[in-house]
């Protein structure tokens, strides 16, 4: 009794007191439980970069050979897939690292009078929804961030549409005037685009151009969807100084570009290996048969995006090789460089870095992390026209995304600690008049845009890269570099096919909402094997 009568009293006091007293403990400013509107913005960007960072690193970039891994049988380059997070980042960043962060940030940028904000925040929305449909295929959507323990899924089909209604809802937004001047502090929190609401409608525009762009294989697509890709490829970026690139301070690791050598994330002694399609593409492969033992290309890309073959911890051989699918690299040599560049065999080597993949510190140039590029719309533009039937402005569109892209080079891609030079115009000159670009409408084909799409995107829109590839279903005709797999080298579970989505992430979704990944068939060992609706017809 004596202790019931503490416990009575406790009641009591506790009652009397208040209950806000004793357990608000958020109240106190220094510890905030929400935040001003603007304030979730810059976090948010900086996690668009790392998620698909590490999205890209453990499955896209092995399912379309870019980047590969220094063992052999890497699970992702036989098209198989891990019981585990892997592949899931873009998952925790729409429902949890922007998730209802973003939701808050829409909320009181309403509130607030922040329209240029909420503008933004769709935009962010539309596209963290549009990856990851289209990584995983179905996806939760109408019951996303709701207070319940299980969650339904929803097919792309919806997913799609609500995108695009997200896109017009960031459209309209942008083009409001906001109460009172958010002008300077949009541009202290927007790494992407420093508050510049034209940049951010282009990226909007650039959203709804790839969306469409997906669609090649839908049977109104050359009479409807072709069209809708013409139009929205137009309205985003002019040109490759207008490119989604997001900025990192790079004076540490944390605040480092992550896949610079400073970030990481490529994991330069790993997995961080150059494929033999872009060696390929880079050294006569697009119209023609690659040498056996490349040590220069008419393409100047080349010596800028990658490095030739490594002979010891500092010097190479002059040969460019990359890792075969499935293969590795030779166990006793580890000769093919990461895209880090030189010193490959020397974890503790102060990695020079190159490309897009450069040192990332305050005292070298810092490189950018691209989520959208003009040389990209311009090659989606291409195929658009091409598959429409109008090869004449189709031929206008490639040709402007190889440039595009050699402007991309000059751009972003000499970072290091020994700068490459930039790509001349005479060098461009010679390279549009060579055997390896088409030099006539007539004389273009599907492979040429793509194949030339596929050097443009190498090392940063994996996940893009790998919508191309499925649209195609990995056809060897269209992209000439990619090695079909031999029976014996796809995953036991997987056998003799290729991967089209990514298993929803392990740890929320096959702990926690079984009954509805049981109704998709996600326990099934081929799901990853299903094709998702975009790529069907």
């Amino acid at each position: 009794m004596k202790y019931i009568r503490i416990i009575c009293l406790f009641i009591m006091l506790f009652s009397a007191s208040g209950c806000k007293k004793w357990l608000d403990v958020n109240t106190d400013p220094a510890t905030p439980q929400t935040s001003r509107a603007e304030f979730y913005l810059a976090p948010i960007i900086a996690r668009m970069a790392m998620s698909t960072a590490q999205d890209y690193r453990d499955a896209q970039f092995k399912f379309t050979q870019g980047i590969m891994a220094q063992t052999s049988l890497n699970v992702f380059e036989r098209h198989g897939f891990a019981a585990s997070d892997v592949g899931g980042m873009m998952w925790r960043f729409v429902y949890i690292d922007a998730g209802l962060n973003l939701e808050d940030m829409l909320t009181k940028g309403n509130e607030q009078g922040a329209f240029g904000l909420v503008g933004i925040g769709y935009a962010i929305k539309a596209w963290g929804f549009q990856f990851l449909t289209d990584s995983h295929g179905p996806i939760i959507l109408d019951e996303a961030y709701k207070d319940q323990l299980t969650f339904g899924y929803q097919d792309q089909p919806e997913v799609y549409a609500k995108v695009r209604e997200w896109c017009q809802l960031a459209l309209v937004n942008l083009n409001k005037t906001d109460v009172g001047d958010y002008s300077t502090i949009l541009r202290n929190n927007d790494f992407l685009f420093q508050g510049d609401r034209d940049k951010w409608k282009k990226f909007v525009y650039a959203i709804l151009a790839q969306q469409y762009s997906h669609l090649t294989n839908k049977p109104e697509f050359a009479s409807k969807y072709a069209d809708s890709v013409v139009k929205y490829a137009d309205l985003s970026f002019a040109s490759a100084a207008e490119d989604a690139a997001i900025s990192f301070n790079g004076n540490t690791s944390a605040d480092a570009n992550p896949n610079s050598v400073l970030g990481g994330y490529l994991s330069a002694t790993t997995t961080g290996r150059i494929g033999q399609p872009i060696v390929n593409y880079l050294t006569g492969g697009v119209r023609g048969v690659p040498p056996t033992s490349p040590t220069s290309s008419i393409d100047p890309r080349l010596t800028r995006m990658i490095n030739p073959m490594v002979t010891t911890s500092t010097a190479t051989n002059g040969v460019y090789r990359g890792v075969v699918a499935t293969k590795g690299d030779v166990p006793t040599t580890k000769t093919i460089p990461s895209v880090y560049g030189s010193a490959v065999n020397t974890a503790s080597a102060p990695y020079p870095g190159k490309y897009l993949f450069g040192q990332g510190t305050s005292t070298v140039d810092k490189p950018k992390y691209l989520l959208f590029s003009y040389a990209q719309m311009q090659f989606a533009k291409a195929e658009a026209l091409f598959i429409k039937g109008d090869k004449a402005g189709a031929y206008t569109a490639y040709r402007n995304g190889i440039t595009g892209h050699m402007n991309f080079v000059n751009l972003y891609g000499l970072n290091g600690v020994i700068k490459a030079p930039a790509i001349t115009s005479a060098e461009i000159t010679a390279y549009m008049a060579s055997s390896e670009v088409a030099q006539s409408a007539g004389d273009l084909t599907i492979a040429d845009i793509m194949g030339q799409k596929y050097i443009a995107q190498w090392g940063w829109a994996g996940q893009e890269q790998w919508c191309d590839m499925r649209k195609y279903h990995y056809d060897p005709l269209v992209f000439k570099q990619f090695k079909p797999l031999e029976s014996s080298e796809f995953y036991p579970t997987t056998v003799g096919k290729y991967a089209y989505r990514i298993r929803p992430r392990y740890n929320s979704e096959y702990l926690w909402n079984r009954a509805e990944l049981e109704r998709l068939g996600a326990y099934e060992d081929d799901y990853t094997t299903k094709e998702t609706w975009f790529s069907l017809p």
